[in-house]
């Protein structure tokens, strides 16, 4: 039980979270920053917590994929305020928050190609 709290814990996040970042994208009028920057701040807490509550459930350690992931929390963490500070670069932001969230998840399929495990 404990496994799926944390699961729906992380991705519920992260949808949120890339869903508040476009908005910003959408919409960089300094007025909604400090509502942005609020909101993408308490979920990207809480998709860290339920990313390393899923690692202590899981008991892996700290294999590479675990770094690879928590670099694309960090930039897509970011981004969300970027829009408001460079309001001329969001389409390579967009972009980039793409990249970052497909990378994340391939990362969760694809990772036992890396090691040579089929689990």
């Amino acid at each position: 039980m404990k496994l799926a709290i944390y699961q729906v814990l992380h991705v519920a996040s992260m949808v949120l979270l890339a869903s508040f970042t476009f908005q910003s994208f959408a919409n960089p009028d300094p007025k909604n920053r400090k509502r942005s920057a609020m909101i993408t701040g308490i979920l990207s807490l809480l998709m860290l917590v339920g990313g390393f509550g899923l690692v202590a459930v899981l008991k892996v350690g700290f294999p590479w994929w675990v770094l690879v992931k928590l670099v694309c929390w960090l930039g897509l963490s970011a981004l969300g305020g970027l829009a408001f500070r460079k309001p001329a670069r969001i389409p390579m932001l967009r972009s980039t928050v793409i990249a970052l969230v497909v990378l994340a998840i391939s990362t969760v399929y694809f990772r036992n190609l890396v090691t040579g495990s089929h689990e």
